[in-house]
């Protein structure tokens, strides 16, 4: 089988020119595209736990660490102490933050609205129903369970 066969190297490739895309419009704004994905699983109102963003977005809890910390010398988050159980730290948006959410958001719907342009609603349909099953074979794989959507917009 050719690579250009596979599966996998189609969404590998497909994935690197999207992510190169996100990046340099994030490259724009002074940030990446994995302080973005952060930044858009951060609760705007309420801030999130810590804990809950690095599952969220398929991080090691020790590189959403080294990435929290940039993000706050960036002056995109803030930490408190979490109101109900004060062991645990929420993380919170400052203005600056919200920006660069708003905009990652924006680069997002920009660019699924041009798919959309191109590709008819049958077709994405599809698209859909296939990556539903190549992440249940994946799952299978694994042994894990149904993954939960990484962000809704």
């Amino acid at each position: 089988m050719k690579r250009e066969e596979t599966v996998d190297y189609h969404i590998k490739s497909a994935w690197h020119a999207i992510s190169r895309m996100y990046n340099q419009q994030a490259v724009e704004e002074g940030f990446t595209t994995a302080i973005g994905f952060v930044l858009i699983n951060i609760n705007s109102k309420e801030g999130t736990p810590a804990t809950k963003i690095a599952p969220l977005i398929g991080l090691e809890t020790r590189s959403l660490t080294r990435m929290l910390k940039t993000m706050e010398e960036k002056g995109l988050i803030f930490k408190k102490a979490d109101p109900v159980d004060k062991r645990s730290v929420r993380i919170f948006l400052t203005e600056e933050g919200k920006s660069k959410k708003e905009r990652s958001i924006n680069t997002i719907m920009d660019f699924n609205q041009q798919v959309r342009e191109v590709v008819s609603d049958d077709e994405l349909n599809t698209f859909f129903g296939v990556f539903e099953k190549i992440q249940m074979v994946i799952d299978q794989i694994n042994g894990n369970e149904v993954n939960k959507p990484i962000f809704e917009l």
